[in-house]
């Protein structure tokens, strides 16, 4: 289960060309296991997100860029954070973890989540439809993915999605945890409670999130789903440097990759977890001492810099001990 997760959301560097990318990205990984982080995620996503960078900033396919970092590490788990249900029909995305589980070595997991970002799904012609649709649409997803995961055969006459004997052969190597993202405490977490090894929490403060356990316990006890058996994590955005005046330099060398504007730079500044490793070890505890069991941490900024990956897994372990 993950204890300490490193997720790369931004591809866009400076001084990096288009035949950098990958490069970076791979080095980003490395250091990531070599920091102690024990999961590696990407986005899975075809545009740049709002507050991230622009639509047609560079973005990867997710699975083929996991597929490719396996062959570069060695024992961190991998995967999306989180796969957006809407992109791909479920026996694909079945197919398509069990190949992550077998080219890595069995160190595949499955994030997954309702899709939610509108512009991507009409520029790219996927089906958007209404709150409603993309919950029922992840749900039946779960009842088509996780048997196929555990060997079974299955069929489903959903109202979105309709398989008969599906089979998933060869089956994984591991047991592929399911991770469910969102923070929505009504239907997302009782998905949890239903289908999920873990939930990542992805929006809201921190002091949301004693609400949030509160109410996943309270959907694990209606389910008859032992509660422990569910890790909660949360995703959180950070800016580390050995100085604040690094942290500084930092954010102002990306500002300028991205062509941000001072008003923005004051806007992201409020988002991050920012400054010097004793200002954002105090923020990572504090976050820690709402109940969470593990942190999925983020450098959109500055993890172009693998030094900067290194110095928040050192000050991250030492916060979750």
């Amino acid at each position: 289960m993950t204890r300490l997760g490193y997720q790369i959301p931004n591809y866009t560097y400076p001084g990096a060309a288009g035949d950098d990318i990958f490069g970076n990205v791979v080095a980003q990984a490395k250091a990531a296991e070599a920091a102690g982080f024990d999961r590696v995620f990407v986005m899975d996503h075809f545009y740049q997100l709002p507050g991230i960078g622009a639509p047609e900033e560079p973005m990867f396919e997710c699975y083929t860029m996991l597929s490719a970092l396996a062959q570069h590490t060695e024992a961190v788990r991998l995967s999306a954070l989180v796969t957006g249900n809407t992109y791909r029909h479920p026996t694909l995305l079945a197919k398509t973890i069990t190949a992550l589980d077998h080219v890595s070595g069995g160190r595949a997991t499955l994030g997954i989540g309702s899709g939610w970002f509108e512009l991507e799904h009409d520029q790219l012609g996927y089906e958007f439809g209404t709150f409603t649709d993309r919950f029922e649409k992840l749900e039946e997803a779960l009842q088509i993915i996780v048997p196929m995961l555990n060997g079974e055969k299955v069929s489903l006459d959903g109202k979105h999605y309709q398989v008969t004997d599906a089979v998933n052969s060869p089956p994984p190597l591991s047991k592929i945890p399911i991770m469910i993202g969102g923070s929505g405490e009504k239907k997302t977490l009782r998905m949890v409670a239903q289908y999920a090894d873990e939930s990542n929490l992805s929006s809201g403060g921190a002091d949301e999130i004693p609400r949030k356990l509160g109410a996943l316990a309270a959907h694990c006890e209606r389910l008859g789903r032992d509660r422990s058996e569910i890790k909660v994590t949360k995703l959180t955005m950070c800016m580390v440097a050995p100085t604040m005046e690094e942290a500084e330099a930092d954010l102002r060398e990306v500002a300028g990759a991205k062509g941000w504007p001072d008003e923005v730079l004051d806007m992201v500044k409020s988002i991050l977890i920012y400054g010097d490793p004793d200002t954002v070890g105090e923020r990572l505890s504090e976050l820690m001492a709402t109940g969470i069991d593990g942190m999925t941490i983020n450098l959109p900024g500055n993890g172009h810099k693998t030094e900067r990956i290194g110095l928040l897994g050192e000050i991250a372990n030492q916060v979750i001990g």
